[in-house]
């Protein structure tokens, strides 16, 4: 992964993190737990949770002698923030077409 940052988009455009993220979802889950799901080494998995983790997708808690994976909010503001903005783009274009559409009708 080396040491640069990965941006929110790198992050989840791995199928085994979504698959991490979305099982998240349903709740929080040790390490190992999370790992059965999988068909990749525990090591490998580890891997995927160091990244999520240090994009902010997800917090590890000890509960015990246990590693709990946790999803927050902080990795998905960035995908949130972007998609958001093109939302807006593509509603103001609509709006624009709706209303050129509405000037060529009621020229007719």
């Amino acid at each position: 992964m080396g040491a640069h940052k990965l941006d929110a988009f790198q992050v989840i455009a791995d199928p085994s993190r979504r698959q991490i993220l979305h099982l998240l979802s349903e709740n929080s889950l040790t390490i190992n737990s999370l790992a059965d799901n999988f068909d990749i080494s525990r090591p490998g998995v580890s891997k995927h949770i160091k990244v999520l983790h240090t994009a902010g997708f997800i917090s590890i808690e000890d509960i015990g002698r246990e590693r709990h994976c946790i999803l927050k909010e902080d990795g998905f503001k960035e995908l949130q923030e972007w998609l958001a903005y093109y939302d807006t783009f593509w509603s103001s274009k609509l709006k624009k077409l709706e209303n050129l559409l509405n000037e060529k009708m009621n020229k007719k």
